[in-house]
């Protein structure tokens, strides 16, 4: 059966990256790699694409060249059981020049959007209760790192 992986074009730095999302991702590995050879647009021996287990699922990641950039268009999300991986998460994505952004958004250093949202957003914001719904919409809303305490709060009219 055929698979689909997402494919990261990076301009530059992919020696750079792919040690960078090992380390946030615990228990990530690399499944394959192939380097540039003489000759190539980037300097001979840098990585040309790596394939990436990362939270068990693979990714390609392309040093391309600066040819495409990262936009908003595109994120990867990642569903927090609660505030400590929220902020686990959230702190180790922003390392080093990376840039929050809203709503729990994020760029990293390398300007790929990620989403750190905790699961009980989408409880909070399901709630059979519309009022206590739109309540943690404008909470949220007014956030920049998603905070479940303030969420339940906003929830529940306090």
């Amino acid at each position: 059966m055929p698979t689909i992986t997402p494919c990261l074009w990076f301009e530059s730095g992919l020696d750079e990256a792919v040690p960078f999302y090992l380390s946030v991702f615990e228990g990530s590995r690399v499944l394959d790699e192939s380097r540039y050879g003489e000759g190539a647009p980037l300097p001979a021996g840098s990585l040309l694409m790596a394939t990436m287990e990362l939270l068990g699922r693979p990714y390609q990641m392309l040093n391309g060249g600066p040819h495409h950039t990262f936009n908003d268009a595109v994120s990867f999300s990642i569903s927090c059981a609660n505030q400590a991986e929220v902020d686990y998460y959230w702190d180790a994505l922003l390392a080093d020049g990376g840039q929050p952004v809203q709503c729990g958004w994020l760029k990293d250093r390398f300007g790929v959007s990620w989403q750190v949202v905790p699961t009980r957003l989408g409880e909070l914001l399901g709630s059979p209760d519309p009022a206590a719904s739109q309540r943690c919409m404008t909470a949220m809303l007014a956030m920049v790192k998603l905070d479940i305490a303030a969420l339940e709060r906003a929830a529940a009219g306090s």
